[in-house]
């Protein structure tokens, strides 16, 4: 409708600006373009049949119609509304509602991390949430102590103050909850709100949580109960406070249906050629807690990881998503690492990642086990141990950046 027209100017930038392709009737067209935003222009249904072909070859997913109320208008509509229906494609008659949909696609809130709120147990106010924000090696997370249960969505906690420009910032959260069988029970939440697994760095900068604030007192080794079982972390002081803690991460992991990938009854896979988004690789994959797919290069720094993380991390090979490193072994007891955390992007460290290098180095036959390796990563360098129970343990620094309060 020609009265729209004003207000369909930010709803074309806002779907623009996510990527879409905008096809529009002359008018609209003519209205849009002038915003400097690309537009197909395409013929009124009445006119011909162009529209409903974009449709049938699954080039349009969303239809934006105020059409007008004259009778070529409205059967214009109800052809149109009675296709888009049969192929499954949503019609919005509402510009208020086309705009939602934008802002909705726009942020990073989906089903597993919007927060259900019980109408009958409305908070008569915001949540007062204490933080510490710790970091390792620029691995950091913001830290929160639930021992009181208070904090029912951290998915949505997540996607709120993880950001770096619109919030506290941080490569994730981390809950401190009660435990039955530990000291305390940590869980990891990505930028993305998702399940962040086993964290080696975090699990570390827990056990100096649990200790500078009286939780556990008199120990120099702390239980820490994860998704994946307890860890025991052990920890290093001075004058009364952690300056560094090792964590031994269990287990490593290394058959196909453990990873998991799509190579199941694999035992092993270590330097399988594959191809991912059209470029050849050798891969070494290992769960310690999270999956990771090793990759070997020759210069860490000119890897273009922003554009190859999320490649590897979302490919067909990896059903559940994967982490990926890439590695350069200096020598048999030093490596140099860059890594796309998946639900993250690039970090400064990531200690599950440093081992599942160490890992792939020891078994592509460039390191040993048992040996203490140096993996230097872009915010420092973690000390890892393979050793010879299959077992991986990792050591380094450990340090709070501040604390502060939150509204929530």
């Amino acid at each position: 409708n020609d009265q729209d027209k004003f207000e369909l100017i930010s709803v074309a930038k806002k779907f623009a600006d996510l990527g879409c392709n905008i096809y529009a009737t002359k008018g609209t067209a003519a209205v849009i373009s002038k915003l400097g935003i690309q537009v197909s222009v395409v013929d009124r249904l009445s006119a011909t049949d162009t529209v409903i072909k974009l449709m049938d070859e699954d080039k349009i997913d969303y239809v934006i119609y105020t059409g007008k109320t004259d009778m070529e208008s409205i059967n214009d509509f109800i052809r149109l509304h009675h296709h888009a229906i049969l192929l499954g494609i949503t019609v919005l008659t509402s510009l208020d509602t086309a705009n939602a949909l934008g802002d909705i696609i726009a942020s990073k809130f989906t089903e597993n991390n919007t927060e259900l709120v019980d109408l009958n147990k409305l908070r008569t106010e915001k949540l007062q949430l204490e933080f510490t924000k710790m970091q390792t090696c620029g691995n950091d997370h913001i830290y929160f102590n639930n021992f009181d249960g208070k904090i029912t969505c951290p998915e949505s906690l997540a996607i709120n103050f993880v950001s770096r420009h619109y919030g506290i910032g941080g490569d994730g959260i981390v809950l401190i909850e009660q435990s039955d069988i530990a000291d305390a029970k940590m869980s990891i939440y990505n930028r993305d709100g998702s399940s962040g697994g086993v964290g080696g760095n975090s699990i570390r900068c827990v056990g100096k949580y649990l200790f500078e604030k009286g939780i556990v007192k008199n120990k120099d080794i702390v239980r820490i109960e994860t998704e994946h079982g307890v860890r025991e972390v052990k920890l290093y002081c001075f004058n009364g406070k952690v300056r560094s803690a090792s964590v031994n991460l269990g287990e490593v992991r290394l058959t196909g249906k453990d990873i998991p990938c799509v190579w199941k009854n694999e035992k092993q896979i270590v330097d399988k050629a594959v191809e991912i988004g059209g470029v050849k690789y050798n891969v070494t994959l290992v769960n310690i807690g999270n999956p990771h797919c090793v990759v070997f290069c020759d210069k860490v720094d000119d890897v273009d990881v922003e554009n190859v993380g999320p490649t590897i991390e979302n490919c067909e090979y990896f059903p559940g998503r994967i982490n990926a490193e890439f590695i350069r072994v200096i020598n048999p007891v030093t490596i140099k690492m860059r890594v796309w955390e998946r639900g993250n992007g690039e970090t400064w460290a990531c200690g599950t990642g440093a081992a599942a290098a160490v890992v792939a180095c020891v078994l592509n036959g460039h390191c040993q086990k048992d040996t203490n390796i140096t993996v230097k990563l872009r915010g420092g360098d973690l000390i890892v141990n393979y050793h010879s129970d299959n077992t991986v343990e990792i050591l380094g620094p450990v340090k709070t950046t501040f604390e502060g309060k939150i509204e929530f």
